[in-house]
């Protein structure tokens, strides 16, 4: 081997300085634009989200503040069936026969003497303070959501 083929494979390390880094015209431009619509693009998005939050808020503060509880309970009510019509339905004692075994509200099984109440159109059987609360608040049967339809008391 020669000293020329050891001299050939040295490194430069002046060629790698930091000190000589520069960034000249159009690229100093775009670095600079770039930078300017990823913060414009940030602060869009932030002012955007905090505006969604101040309408929410003050939407469901007002929408809070208009109805009072005797409200509240109309509407639920006006979606299931007033008391007078569930008091209506007939209460019944079960018997053993009629091969109806538990009530699907509260998953409890029917014994012998048990108060139920048995829906109008579609025959299903529950108990009475059960299907009362279900009916409160639906207008249908829980298992095949018939309508229950009862006639007005005279």
């Amino acid at each position: 081997m020669t000293s020329q083929d050891s001299q050939s494979f040295q490194w430069r390390y002046d060629e790698l300085d930091d000190k000589n880094f520069q960034i000249h015209g159009r690229t100093l431009f775009f670095i600079i634009v770039l930078f300017s619509v990823i913060l414009l693009i940030t602060l869009l998005f932030l002012y955007a989200r905090w505006i969604c939050k101040s309408s929410s808020n003050s939407s469901s503060s007002a929408v809070a503040d208009s109805h009072n509880t005797s409200v509240l309970a109309s509407y639920v009510q006006a979606q299931g069936l007033d008391t007078a019509a569930i008091d209506n339905l007939p209460i019944t004692l079960h018997r053993v026969s009629t091969g109806e075994s538990e009530c699907c509200i509260c998953l409890g099984v029917f014994e012998e003497g048990d108060k139920v109440k048995v829906l109008p159109n579609c025959c299903h059987v529950y108990h009475s303070e059960c299907v009362d609360k279900w009916l409160f608040t639906h207008s249908n049967c829980p298992i095949c959501r018939a309508l229950v339809l009862v006639d007005s008391p005279v």
